[in-house]
Protein backbone atom coordinates (compact mmCIF):
# COMPACT_ATOMS: atom_id res chain seq x y z
CA UNK A 1 0.00 0.00 0.00
CA UNK A 2 1.51 3.31 -1.11
CA UNK A 3 0.95 6.44 0.91
CA UNK A 4 1.51 10.13 0.19
CA UNK A 5 1.19 13.22 2.33
CA UNK A 6 -0.65 16.18 0.82
CA UNK A 7 0.45 19.43 2.42
CA UNK A 8 -0.71 22.99 1.88
CA UNK A 9 0.68 26.35 2.99
CA UNK A 10 -2.08 27.98 5.02
CA UNK A 11 -2.81 30.88 7.36
CA UNK A 12 -1.67 33.35 4.71
CA UNK A 13 -4.91 35.30 4.46
CA UNK A 14 -6.31 33.38 1.50
CA UNK A 15 -10.00 32.40 1.24
CA UNK A 16 -9.54 28.69 0.57
CA UNK A 17 -8.02 27.53 3.85
CA UNK A 18 -11.11 25.80 5.27
CA UNK A 19 -11.77 23.95 2.03
CA UNK A 20 -8.13 22.91 1.69
CA UNK A 21 -8.12 21.53 5.23
CA UNK A 22 -10.88 19.14 4.19
CA UNK A 23 -8.53 17.74 1.53
CA UNK A 24 -4.93 17.80 2.78
CA UNK A 25 -3.26 15.71 5.46
CA UNK A 26 -0.81 18.35 6.77
CA UNK A 27 -0.84 22.14 6.99
CA UNK A 28 2.18 24.44 7.05
CA UNK A 29 1.01 27.53 8.93
CA UNK A 30 2.43 31.00 8.30
CA UNK A 31 3.72 32.37 11.58
CA UNK A 32 4.02 36.13 11.21
CA UNK A 33 6.92 36.62 8.80
CA UNK A 34 5.70 36.71 5.21
CA UNK A 35 2.08 36.52 6.41
CA UNK A 36 -0.08 35.73 9.42
CA UNK A 37 -0.58 36.96 12.95
CA UNK A 38 -1.79 35.57 16.26
CA UNK A 39 -5.41 35.50 15.12
CA UNK A 40 -4.77 33.71 11.83
CA UNK A 41 -2.48 31.23 13.57
CA UNK A 42 -5.15 30.35 16.13
CA UNK A 43 -7.83 30.01 13.47
CA UNK A 44 -5.66 27.74 11.33
CA UNK A 45 -4.53 25.65 14.29
CA UNK A 46 -8.08 25.07 15.51
CA UNK A 47 -9.38 24.26 12.04
CA UNK A 48 -6.56 21.79 11.37
CA UNK A 49 -6.96 20.15 14.76
CA UNK A 50 -10.71 19.63 14.26
CA UNK A 51 -9.96 17.71 11.09
CA UNK A 52 -7.01 15.71 12.36
CA UNK A 53 -4.62 17.49 9.99
CA UNK A 54 -0.96 17.56 11.10
CA UNK A 55 0.48 21.02 11.70
CA UNK A 56 3.87 22.49 10.82
CA UNK A 57 5.55 25.89 11.21
CA UNK A 58 6.11 27.83 7.98
CA UNK A 59 8.58 30.68 8.60
CA UNK A 60 10.04 32.90 5.90
CA UNK A 61 11.74 36.23 5.52
CA UNK A 62 9.97 39.02 7.41
CA UNK A 63 8.98 40.78 4.20
CA UNK A 64 5.22 41.07 3.88
CA UNK A 65 5.44 43.50 0.97
CA UNK A 66 6.90 40.76 -1.20
CA UNK A 67 5.18 37.82 0.56
CA UNK A 68 8.59 36.44 1.55
CA UNK A 69 9.44 35.75 -2.08
CA UNK A 70 12.29 38.27 -2.41
CA UNK A 71 15.78 36.95 -1.73
CA UNK A 72 17.43 38.80 1.14
CA UNK A 73 20.97 38.61 2.49
CA UNK A 74 20.71 39.13 6.24
CA UNK A 75 23.29 39.04 9.03
CA UNK A 76 23.26 35.51 10.52
CA UNK A 77 22.02 36.72 13.89
CA UNK A 78 19.08 38.53 12.25
CA UNK A 79 18.05 35.52 10.19
CA UNK A 80 18.39 33.30 13.26
CA UNK A 81 16.05 35.56 15.23
CA UNK A 82 13.53 35.83 12.39
CA UNK A 83 13.19 32.07 12.00
CA UNK A 84 13.33 31.22 15.69
CA UNK A 85 10.96 34.03 16.62
CA UNK A 86 8.32 32.96 14.11
CA UNK A 87 8.47 29.29 15.04
CA UNK A 88 8.49 30.10 18.76
CA UNK A 89 5.35 32.22 18.34
CA UNK A 90 3.48 29.43 16.57
CA UNK A 91 4.65 26.83 19.07
CA UNK A 92 3.49 28.94 22.00
CA UNK A 93 0.08 29.60 20.46
CA UNK A 94 -0.25 25.94 19.48
CA UNK A 95 0.53 25.01 23.08
CA UNK A 96 -2.33 27.21 24.25
CA UNK A 97 -4.61 25.45 21.78
CA UNK A 98 -3.41 21.96 22.67
CA UNK A 99 -2.13 21.34 19.14
CA UNK A 100 1.31 19.74 18.57
CA UNK A 101 3.62 21.31 15.98
CA UNK A 102 5.08 18.36 14.09
CA UNK A 103 7.42 19.87 11.52
CA UNK A 104 9.26 22.86 10.09
CA UNK A 105 8.91 23.95 6.47
CA UNK A 106 10.72 27.03 5.20
CA UNK A 107 8.81 29.45 2.98
CA UNK A 108 9.44 31.16 -0.32
CA UNK A 109 12.79 32.74 -1.09
CA UNK A 110 14.25 31.50 2.18
CA UNK A 111 13.31 27.91 1.29
CA UNK A 112 14.88 28.24 -2.15
CA UNK A 113 18.08 29.74 -0.74
CA UNK A 114 18.30 26.95 1.83
CA UNK A 115 17.79 24.43 -0.97
CA UNK A 116 20.83 25.82 -2.78
CA UNK A 117 23.11 26.93 0.06
CA UNK A 118 23.96 24.50 2.89
CA UNK A 119 25.04 27.35 5.16
CA UNK A 120 21.59 28.96 4.95
CA UNK A 121 19.88 25.64 5.62
CA UNK A 122 22.15 24.94 8.60
CA UNK A 123 21.48 28.35 10.14
CA UNK A 124 17.70 28.00 9.74
CA UNK A 125 17.56 24.50 11.17
CA UNK A 126 19.91 25.33 14.04
CA UNK A 127 17.74 28.31 14.95
CA UNK A 128 14.84 26.06 15.98
CA UNK A 129 16.89 23.50 17.92
CA UNK A 130 15.21 22.74 21.23
CA UNK A 131 11.90 24.46 20.49
CA UNK A 132 9.98 21.24 19.82
CA UNK A 133 11.16 17.75 20.81
CA UNK A 134 11.17 15.44 17.81
CA UNK A 135 10.52 18.21 15.30
CA UNK A 136 10.76 16.99 11.69
CA UNK A 137 11.94 19.00 8.70
CA UNK A 138 9.83 19.03 5.54
CA UNK A 139 12.59 19.58 2.99
CA UNK A 140 12.71 20.02 -0.77
CA UNK A 141 13.76 16.64 -2.12
CA UNK A 142 17.17 16.48 -3.77
CA UNK A 143 18.31 19.76 -2.23
CA UNK A 144 20.80 20.98 0.36
CA UNK A 145 17.92 21.15 2.82
CA UNK A 146 17.73 17.35 2.93
CA UNK A 147 21.47 16.82 3.31
CA UNK A 148 21.85 19.41 6.06
CA UNK A 149 18.77 18.39 8.04
CA UNK A 150 19.83 14.73 8.00
CA UNK A 151 23.39 15.64 9.03
CA UNK A 152 21.97 17.63 11.96
CA UNK A 153 19.90 14.64 13.11
CA UNK A 154 16.44 15.88 12.20
CA UNK A 155 13.81 13.43 10.97
CA UNK A 156 13.35 14.44 7.33
CA UNK A 157 10.28 14.22 5.11
CA UNK A 158 11.12 14.84 1.46
CA UNK A 159 8.80 17.19 -0.41
CA UNK A 160 7.87 17.85 -4.02
CA UNK A 161 5.59 20.54 -5.45
CA UNK A 162 2.42 19.71 -7.34
CA UNK A 163 1.85 23.16 -8.79
CA UNK A 164 5.38 24.34 -9.58
CA UNK A 165 7.59 23.66 -12.60
CA UNK A 166 11.01 22.11 -12.10
CA UNK A 167 14.40 22.79 -13.61
CA UNK A 168 16.39 19.78 -14.91
CA UNK A 169 18.62 19.98 -11.80
CA UNK A 170 15.64 19.26 -9.56
CA UNK A 171 15.21 22.79 -8.22
CA UNK A 172 12.15 24.93 -8.86
CA UNK A 173 11.82 27.23 -11.85
CA UNK A 174 12.02 30.80 -10.47
CA UNK A 175 8.63 32.48 -10.26
CA UNK A 176 9.98 35.29 -12.45
CA UNK A 177 10.15 32.90 -15.42
CA UNK A 178 7.24 31.88 -17.67
CA UNK A 179 5.54 28.63 -16.74
CA UNK A 180 6.91 28.54 -13.19
CA UNK A 181 3.46 28.14 -11.62
CA UNK A 182 1.12 25.46 -12.93
CA UNK A 183 -2.66 25.97 -13.12
CA UNK A 184 -4.17 23.00 -14.97
CA UNK A 185 -5.74 20.81 -12.27
CA UNK A 186 -6.00 17.74 -14.48
CA UNK A 187 -2.38 17.90 -15.59
CA UNK A 188 -1.22 18.50 -12.02
CA UNK A 189 -3.21 15.48 -10.85
CA UNK A 190 -1.50 13.32 -13.48
CA UNK A 191 1.89 14.56 -12.26
CA UNK A 192 0.93 13.66 -8.70
CA UNK A 193 0.01 10.09 -9.64
CA UNK A 194 3.26 9.67 -11.59
CA UNK A 195 5.25 10.90 -8.61
CA UNK A 196 3.46 8.55 -6.22
CA UNK A 197 3.60 5.46 -8.43
CA UNK A 198 6.88 5.88 -10.34
CA UNK A 199 8.90 8.30 -8.21
CA UNK A 200 9.26 10.67 -11.16
CA UNK A 201 8.82 14.36 -11.92
CA UNK A 202 9.09 15.90 -15.38
CA UNK A 203 11.11 19.12 -15.65
CA UNK A 204 10.05 22.08 -17.75
CA UNK A 205 12.29 20.89 -20.61
CA UNK A 206 10.98 17.31 -20.50
CA UNK A 207 13.81 15.88 -18.42
CA UNK A 208 12.60 13.07 -16.14
CA UNK A 209 13.75 13.59 -12.56
CA UNK A 210 13.83 10.74 -10.04
CA UNK A 211 12.38 11.72 -6.68
CA UNK A 212 12.01 10.14 -3.26
CA UNK A 213 9.42 12.69 -2.14
CA UNK A 214 6.68 11.38 0.14
CA UNK A 215 4.92 14.72 0.64
CA UNK A 216 3.35 16.80 -2.11
CA UNK A 217 2.72 20.53 -1.67
CA UNK A 218 -0.19 22.49 -3.04
CA UNK A 219 0.21 26.23 -2.57
CA UNK A 220 -2.76 27.81 -0.85
CA UNK A 221 -2.31 31.25 -2.42
CA UNK A 222 -3.26 30.43 -6.01
CA UNK A 223 -6.76 31.03 -7.32
CA UNK A 224 -7.13 27.39 -8.31
CA UNK A 225 -5.74 25.92 -5.08
CA UNK A 226 -8.88 24.15 -3.89
CA UNK A 227 -9.73 22.74 -7.33
CA UNK A 228 -6.15 21.53 -7.75
CA UNK A 229 -6.07 19.91 -4.31
CA UNK A 230 -9.40 18.19 -4.90
CA UNK A 231 -8.32 16.88 -8.32
CA UNK A 232 -5.00 15.64 -6.94
CA UNK A 233 -6.57 13.81 -4.03
CA UNK A 234 -9.27 12.22 -6.16
CA UNK A 235 -6.72 11.03 -8.74
CA UNK A 236 -4.39 9.61 -6.11
CA UNK A 237 -7.11 7.76 -4.25
CA UNK A 238 -8.56 6.43 -7.51
CA UNK A 239 -5.11 4.97 -8.18
CA UNK A 240 -4.98 3.29 -4.77
CA UNK A 241 -2.76 5.83 -3.02
CA UNK A 242 -3.57 6.43 0.66
CA UNK A 243 -3.35 10.08 1.78
CA UNK A 244 -1.66 10.17 5.17
CA UNK A 245 0.59 12.53 7.11
CA UNK A 246 3.97 10.99 8.05
CA UNK A 247 4.18 12.69 11.46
Amino acid sequence: MKTLDLNADLGEGMPGDEALLDIVSSASIACGGHAGDETTMRVALRAAHRRGVAVGAHPGFVDREHFGRRRLVLPPEELDEQVRGQVRDLVEIAGDEGVPVRYLKLHGALANMAAEEPAVAALCFASVTGLVPGLSVLAIDGSAQVEVAEAMGYPVVREAYADRAYQPNGLLVPRSEPGAVLHDAGMIAERAVRLAQAGELVAIDGTVIATSATSLCIHGDTEEAVAIARAVRQALEADGIVIRAPY
